[in-house]
C-alpha cells in the first residue's frame, strides 16, 4: 500500500503531462494564417492613402480618424481616388493597373 500511493500519484503526474504536451503545437508547425479582420483591411487602405498623400503629424491623425471610423459612406469618386493613389504608390501600368483597379474597385464597393 505504501508503495501504490506514490506509484499512482506519478501515474497521475505522468498522464497529465502527456495530456499538456498533446494540447500544445508542435515546435515546427506554423499555425494556419488567419483572414484579416474588416478592420484590419480598413487600417491598411487608410494607412496606404495617408501615405500617398504624404501626411504627417496632425493632418495624418485627423485623416485616420475619420478615415476609420467608417461612418462616411464613400462615393465612386472617393473609391477612385483611393484606389488611384494605391496603384500609383505600387508603380503599375498597363494591364496589372487595369487588374488592379478592377480589384481595388470591387473590393472597395462590399
Amino acid at each position: 500500500m505504501k508503495k501504490l500511493l506514490p506509484l499512482l500519484a506519478a501515474a497521475g503526474f505522468a498522464l497529465s503531462f502527456a495530456a499538456h504536451a498533446a494540447d500544445a503545437p508542435a515546435a515546427g508547425a506554423s499555425a494556419p494564417a488567419k483572414a484579416p479582420t474588416a478592420q484590419q483591411t480598413r487600417m491598411k487602405t487608410c494607412n496606404a492613402d495617408a501615405g500617398a498623400k504624404n501626411l504627417k503629424g496632425d493632418e495624418r491623425k485627423a485623416f485616420m480618424k475619420e478615415c476609420l471610423s467608417g461612418n462616411k459612406a464613400s462615393t465612386q469618386q472617393d473609391k477612385m481616388k483611393s484606389c488611384n493613389a494605391d496603384a500609383g504608390a505600387k508603380n503599375l501600368k498597363g494591364d496589372a493597373r487595369k487588374a488592379f483597379m478592377k480589384e481595388c474597385l470591387s473590393g472597395a464597393a462590399s
